[in-house]
């Protein structure tokens, strides 16, 4: 076996376990931010706040050309979304300033419990023309947002890294920004998978 040949195996035999929570069919549509292993609830480290009441999250997701998004999904940890009154999520471009490409419906009052994976369907399926990193978001105005499943990554420590989490925004309701303007680095992530 070259070189390369057992190089590549390796790297493939390292990742197997991450690779075993892929769907099972090569046909099924699934892109996310974060592996499966490794996640925790953002209320368990008190000093990471998932989502503020009002305010967006956006996470980047990278995307291929042909791709096909329809839904976004989250999920919820211990503590349940506690007197909502607005929430959705949302599909931004891999602009220098990303742009508004789709959202769901506004979820207004609906209960989201703890421990809980909400799939939302965006108003209208995205096709992605150019593969590269996109933006994932969420934004609940509650009276106590739910705490996310994600995990917890060091703030850009070089110049030009990405943020790997974000907010933006404030006072938010029932319409994503047409752009992710003046975002400020989080360290908490959330986990979003895209079918």
């Amino acid at each position: 076996m070259s070189q390369l040949g057992a190089y590549t195996r390796n790297v493939r035999d390292a990742l197997a376990h991450v690779n075993l929570s892929d769907p099972a069919s090569p046909d099924t549509f699934y892109r996310r931010n974060l592996p499966r292993i490794g996640l925790y609830d953002s209320a368990g480290d008190t000093g990471q706040v998932a989502l503020a009441t009002g305010v967006m999250t956006s996470v980047p997701i990278y995307l291929q050309a042909g791709d096909v998004v329809t839904n976004l999904s989250f999920r919820s940890g211990a503590t349940a979304a506690g007197t909502p009154t607005n929430y959705w999520f949302a599909l931004y471009s891999n602009a220098a300033t990303p742009a508004l490409l789709a959202q769901t419906a506004d979820q207004t009052n609906t209960a989201w419990a703890a421990n809980t994976t909400k799939t939302l369907a965006l108003a209208s399926a995205y096709t992605v023309t150019t593969t590269g990193i996109y933006w994932a978001a969420i934004m609940v105005t509650a009276t106590t947002p739910p705490t996310l499943l994600g995990a917890c990554a060091a703030p850009a420590i070089v110049t030009g890294e990405r943020n790997l989490s974000q907010s933006s925004g404030s006072s938010l309701t029932t319409t994503a920004p047409a752009t992710i303007a003046t975002p400020t680095a989080k360290q908490f992530v959330p986990y979003v998978v895209a079918t």
